[in-house]
């Protein structure tokens, strides 16, 4: 088939709307830099157009060629799930009270009458599912703040409107992978959470890896199943659909990158925690997916970190990579191992090229380097 200089060049045009990159402050501009990055130090994304273009093509090691800048298209992020639906801080307050079960009650009725969560209740009286109820039982009902989910809500934006960490209602409320929320729930906001305004919101919220594993789906309709992962960057599912989470095991995780371990997981020397650890890089070096998975994030919503890419994988995995550049994947899409994802960059807090990168099984952080190849 001939393809004639028109064709090719909307086919590039095309294809180059479909990669995201990191080129804005991941944090505000006035916010101080790292302890150990000088303050006259530019930062990524300070750097003038003319020394972009020169790093963009300076070669790497091994290059044959250098890599043309338009080889990767600039598109921004898509719009993060829980700012695509706005929660109101209406939740009906209840008090600790004993309800004796009438004729025809069940436990998603009594609740709903009461406006309380039927896990809740199911919790507070040692039930399990069928989650039977017989006439006459006595009920105790905890008290407290019961929120309402709605459609498309999910559990960030939840937590913003009462001013309350996430991991906090994840906790009150007992849920558990794959932190889905159901349309029609009644989530417990914990007592002492109080709405604010949005500028406190702003003020206070800071979101955090777990949140993101947690509470970053939209909540479905309690017969509706989470829409199966898109294969490619060129298909983005809407910031209202919540995605399916793998179910294979991930197997051996591969090394994201090759270079040097610059910081290793756990405590730091001035006491500060490191959930992950750093690799040492050129910038621009291609970033890969540890294992099968399906993106779950990808933006720059966590300062530190500057370009994010989250994979979750089977088996209650989820791998982290930070730092990126570029961003080449879409969330909702599916990845193979080894399967390029971002390039690595110095954005967010970083001082040099690096890539940050976390292994988590379910809420918990894992040391990666037991987890990957001895090299």
């Amino acid at each position: 088939m001939r393809i004639t200089l028109p064709s090719a060049l909307l086919l590039a045009s095309t294809l180059a709307a479909c990669i995201p990159s990191v080129d804005r402050p991941a944090y505000p501009a006035d916010a101080p830099p790292p302890a150990d990055r000088p303050r006259d130090m530019p930062r990524a994304w300070d750097r003038p157009g003319e020394d972009d273009d020169r790093r963009e093509q300076a070669p790497r090691d091994g290059d044959a060629s250098p890599r043309q800048p338009d080889e990767v298209a600039k598109l921004p992020a898509p719009r993060p799930a829980w700012e695509a639906r706005s929660v109101a801080a209406d939740a009906r307050d209840v008090a600790d009270q004993v309800y004796v079960v009438r004729p025809g009650d069940s436990l998603r009725l009594v609740a709903e009458r009461l406006g309380v969560g039927a896990d809740a209740v199911a919790r507070a009286n040692g039930l399990e599912a069928p989650y039977t109820i017989r006439t006459g039982q006595r009920l105790t009902i905890p008290g407290g703040r019961y929120h309402l989910v709605r459609a498309g809500q999910t559990g960030i934006a939840i937590a913003r409107a009462y001013g309350v960490e996430w991991s906090r209602i994840v906790t009150a409320n007992a849920l558990v992978e794959p932190f889905i929320l159901r349309t029609g729930q009644r989530v417990l906001i914990p007592g002492d959470a109080r709405p604010r305004s949005a500028a406190e919101r702003a003020a206070a919220f800071r979101l955090e890896i777990d949140d993101i594993i947690t509470g970053g789906e939209p909540a479905i309709a309690a017969n509706q199943a989470p829409a199966k992962p898109v294969t490619t960057a060129r298909r983005v599912l809407p910031a209202t659909v919540a995605v399916a989470a793998p179910t294979a095991s991930p197997g051996r995780f591969l090394w994201p990158v090759d270079g040097r371990i610059v910081s290793r997981f756990g405590a730091g020397a001035s006491g500060e925690r490191n959930n992950g650890i750093k690799i040492a890089v050129p910038v621009d070096t291609p970033v890969k997916a540890a294992a099968d998975g399906t993106v779950a994030y990808v933006g720059d919503g966590i300062a530190a970190l500057g370009g994010l890419v989250i994979v979750r994988h089977g088996d209650n995995w989820t791998s982290v990579y930070g730092h990126a550049s570029k961003l080449l994947v879409q969330r909702g899409q599916a990845v193979k191992k080894g399967q390029t994802i971002a390039l690595s960059g110095d954005t967010g807090f970083a001082d040099r090229p690096e890539v940050h990168f976390e292994l988590r099984r379910g809420r918990t952080p894992v040391d990666p380097t037991g987890q990957l190849p001895r090299r």
